[in-house]
């Protein structure tokens, strides 16, 4: 399974020992979303006991930090933060910052504006 969700109050710990369990044992879990998607510790635990098969995580709950026993099993690819890192996808990050910067610098609403409320 892979997760692609934002980090929201609804999705914080969207897994896990519940949800989990509720998967096959033969899955695996994969994330590259946000890292509090998935309540770690819960998972250590999940994969210690075969509950799910193994996981795959680019993001981590405490980013940088990972919890403890995560980085021990065997069951788990853990990569540093780096999913994104695609030619066409940083290419793309630099083009949206140019755009969004050049519309602030004539004096217009950037593209992308996270904070619409400061334009009244």
């Amino acid at each position: 399974m892979s997760i692609h969700v934002p980090l929201m109050p609804s999705t914080r710990h969207l897994f896990n020992a519940k949800t989990l369990a509720m998967m096959k044992p033969t899955a695996y879990l994969v994330n590259t979303a946000r890292g509090p998607v998935i309540h770690e510790a819960e998972l250590v635990e999940a994969l210690r006991s075969n509950v799910i098969a193994g996981a795959a995580l680019d993001v981590y709950e405490f980013e940088p930090k990972m919890v403890p026993g995560l980085a021990e099993l065997a069951n788990v690819v853990i990569a540093p933060h780096t999913a994104s890192a695609t030619r066409s996808s940083r290419s793309g990050m630099s083009v949206k910052a140019a755009t969004n910067l050049l519309a602030m610098l004539k004096g217009e609403r950037p593209p992308d504006c996270l904070n619409p409320g400061i334009y009244g």
